[in-house]
């Protein structure tokens, strides 16, 4: 058995104290620096990490974050509910910033366990939730006044979307369909990111029965009748061309099947509530009531 003196004992505390410092010091000076070593997950995360000019501090990022373009080049983590911890660790991240609830939880729970330091970025679909996000992914990244910057231009950016919004006698009516996958929609009800960017562009949720993402049963649907569908634009069968959506017994005698009204945005436009939300108001406005 090794017995260690007081003044020998002494000495080795303050060797590992030593150490502990010079890796804090260094940590400290690699953020100054920008060092690559965040990774993102969600797309409005990503997003804003580049709006806030730190996209060289990213090491990787989740398959949500397709936007801008470039953050396609980083190596991808997987999708944002169903991550492994080590593929996140793999990268060799000292920062995660993640919008609330990626997972599995137990997955999260994990790389929390690591100490490395994991932001949580609550999701909401109003302004002032988008605000937030920005200031908190600032001040995670320690750019705290670019990001009251950026927050105010885009909250500005946004109150003049919905001031000049265009209009035309009732709101129009939009049902937000996720997928026509097998002749079943699954739509938007209300608390969705979807409902809340048709309200905020001056539409109303068609779907009014129930909260959250649905299979939507044909007759509530039929009696649902949108002004307007409106869909993600990908490829795919969950997407759908208008002949064919319209042509589906629970939309064929709906107001938008008489006008083969469908609507098609890029999904994280207009569902990721970033910095691209007043682009999305306008554009969904413009559909819904023509240009000004």
């Amino acid at each position: 058995m090794i017995r260690l003196t007081y003044p020998a004992l002494f000495a080795l505390i303050l060797s590992f104290f030593g150490v502990g410092l010079a890796w804090t010091t260094g940590q400290q000076a690699a953020a100054k620096e920008g060092a690559a070593d965040v990774v993102s997950i969600g797309n409005a995360v990503t997003e804003i990490v580049y709006a806030l000019g730190q996209e060289h501090r990213l090491v990787a990022r989740d398959s949500t974050s397709t936007y801008p373009a470039a953050a396609q080049d980083l190596p991808n983590i997987g999708y944002m509910r169903a991550l492994s911890a080590e593929g996140v660790l793999s990268v060799g991240p000292n920062l995660i910033i993640s919008t609330e609830g990626a997972g599995p939880p137990e997955v999260v729970d994990v790389l929390k366990s690591t100490g490395l330091n994991f932001i949580e970025v609550p999701e909401g679909y109003t302004p002032e939730a988008i605000s937030e996000k920005i200031l908190i992914i600032g001040r995670a990244l320690e750019v705290e006044d670019a990001a009251e910057t950026l927050a105010a231009e885009v909250t500005a950016d946004i109150a003049a979307a919905m001031r000049n919004r265009a209009e035309g006698g009732a709101p129009k009516r939009v049902m937000f369909v996720m997928s026509a996958q097998g002749g079943k929609l699954i739509a938007a009800g209300q608390d969705t990111s979807a409902g809340a960017i048709i309200e905020l562009a001056g539409g109303v949720n068609a779907v009014d029965g129930y909260s959250g993402w649905k299979t939507i049963e044909d007759e509530a649907a039929t009696a649902a009748a949108p002004d307007f569908v409106l869909m993600m634009s990908r490829a795919g069968n969950h997407s759908a061309d208008a002949e064919t959506l319209f042509a589906l017994p629970s939309l064929s005698t709906t107001p938008a099947a008489q006008n083969s009204a469908l609507i098609k945005m890029e999904g994280q436009k207009a569902l990721g509530f970033g910095p691209r939300t007043a682009e999305a108001i306008r554009e969904l406005n413009t559909a819904l009531y023509g240009a000004e």
